[in-house]
């Protein structure tokens, strides 16, 4: 009988201190090395998802951790997700389709139906790979939710893994991050530690060398390496904590055409903005309140987890009549998802999807009219824009009409690997303003291009790589920048 394969967990301090990515540089290493590695996150808290193969759905940074291992995604590797539809409540998704939504506390009482259906995803794992890579979520040291923990410790303990802790100096506190979570562990917890590791350092790293040996000394555990910043390359972010503080009108530069995309209180899968934001010849910002938009080039509303909340929250804000008063002045208008929904003229719930039964007008800016209903959209999808190829996917709630003669944005070639002939989308006022579904439009870099210059941004075609080749050459770069800056000898001895 073969034996199971061993388990590494890449546990944090905090949130966003670089979980995502040192799982993701790991997995890239030890496929390298020939291995069969997989990524796992037991539960995922996360509006920034994807889509399987199968068209199920699980958190976007296990899709990208897949990619970087080389294997299919399944919904095994990331076997709970919840999505926040609210300050206490989130939709819960299981195996990748959606299990209801639920309260925090109610969730709290089913926390033993999924961590038994999170180990059985693990077990299949372990059975069927030679190593899984586990991510932790958030702090591995939350004292007071520790007893219901079913991502972190508890997990760990289930499959025997040794556990790598991840801290950020980029946000200050370093030693504390360290020395504190420690000491917050029962003894078991903690010696399961068998190395740290320090990630986003600014600088000479050999200035840091003293702090190393203080953590060392001070905690008795190895740091295994200090991960420098890096702009060379780039991965796709895990979730919102990452735009909390995003980029905004403040920081542009003024020298370069700015898209602004508004940001939603339930703003979903902003990675669709990703490779915006990495073009040289543009500048993207996040804005949060109400103003004159007619400095932009092109206004983008975004994905989002509850639409008639985010849509109510535009009218409460003002911003609604905003971004009409940008359309009628010649503004570029696009809409991703929900903010493809807001831009419609209704938006209908009749069985109340998100809260109460009811109808709410749109913008007004799309002829189209959105019906909320079940089951959930999830797709993996390819279609052309222009002529143009692009993949990409779909995940919402409810079907889309378009009015009359309204003119689709989108051919849609197919569907989870299944011929379609469907379209999709919407595009009106001269094709000013734009909606789709598609998810991922902005990554073929030839689409961006011509949706750029439509918009009035007059720019080179771009030269580098998109989709798929541009993140296999970053996991190789980042499985390259792991290997410099980590001692991969003590992580291997974790793998044997």
């Amino acid at each position: 009988m073969k034996k199971k394969a061993k388990c590494i967990a890449v546990f944090g301090t905090g949130s966003d201190v670089g979980k995502s990515v040192v799982t993701t540089g790991l997995c890239r290493h030890f496929a390298e090395q020939g291995l069969k590695v997989v990524p796992y996150k037991a539960q995922n808290m996360s509006n920034n998802s994807g889509v399987t193969p199968e068209g199920l759905e699980m958190g976007r940074a296990q899709l990208i951790q897949a990619e970087a291992a080389g294997v299919v995604p399944t919904v095994l590797m990331n076997p709970v997700l919840l999505k926040p539809t609210g300050e206490t409540g989130s939709q819960v998704v299981l195996l990748g389709k959606v299990d209801g939504d639920e309260t925090a506390a109610a969730y709290h009482q089913k926390k033993e139906r999924y961590f038994k259906a999170s180990a059985e995803a693990l077990d299949t794992l372990r059975d069927e790979n030679d190593l899984v890579i586990m991510e932790g979520a958030g702090s591995c040291a939350e004292v007071n939710l520790m007893a219901g923990d079913i991502v972190n410790f508890r997990m760990a303990e289930h499959a025997d893994a040794d556990v790598i802790l991840v801290a950020d100096i980029h946000r200050g506190g370093v030693f504390g991050q360290v020395v504190g979570t420690l000491a917050c562990l029962p003894e078991p917890y903690a010696k399961r530690v068998k190395g740290v590791v320090i990630n986003r350092f600014r600088g000479d790293i050999s200035l840091f060398k003293d702090g190393c040996a203080w953590i060392e000394e001070k905690t008795g555990v190895p740091v295994l390496g200090v991960l420098p910043w890096y702009k060379a390359f780039h991965i796709g972010s895990e979730d919102s904590v990452v735009i909390e503080q995003p980029k905004g009108r403040a920081d542009l530069t003024g020298t370069k055409p700015v898209v602004a995309v508004i940001r939603l209180p339930f703003i979903s899968n902003f990675t669709d903005f990703e490779p915006l934001m990495q073009r040289d010849d543009i500048e993207l910002c996040y804005l949060d309140r109400p103003c004159d938009l007619s400095d932009f080039f092109l206004v983008i509303i975004p994905g989002s987890k509850n639409t008639r909340k985010d849509l109510a929250w535009l009218k409460e804000t003002g911003w609604d009549a905003c971004v009409q008063e940008y359309s009628r002045a010649g503004g570029h208008v696009t809409g991703i998802c929900g903010g493809y929904q807001i831009l419609g003229e209704t938006i209908e719930d009749p069985m109340g999807v998100e809260g109460h039964p009811g109808s709410e007008a749109g913008l007004g800016l799309l002829p189209v009219v959105t019906i909320m209903k079940a089951p959930k959209t999830t797709t993996l999808s390819r279609f052309t824009y222009e002529g143009i190829e692009g993949s990409g996917y779909e995940i919402h709630m409810g079907t889309t009409t378009r009015k009359g003669s309204a003119r689709p944005l989108v051919d849609v070639l197919g569907r989870n690997g299944e011929t379609s002939r469907d379209q999709d989308g919407c595009v009106a006022a001269e094709g000013r303003v734009k909606g789709t579904y598609m998810h991922g439009i902005f990554d073929t870099p030839a689409i961006s291009d011509v949706w750029l210059k439509e918009a009035g941004i007059e720019i080179a075609p771009s030269k580098t790589a998109g989709g798929h080749e541009a993140r296999m050459e970053a996991y190789a770069q980042l499985a390259v920048h792991v290997r410099e800056h980590l001692d991969m000898n003590s992580v291997t001895r974790m793998a044997e």
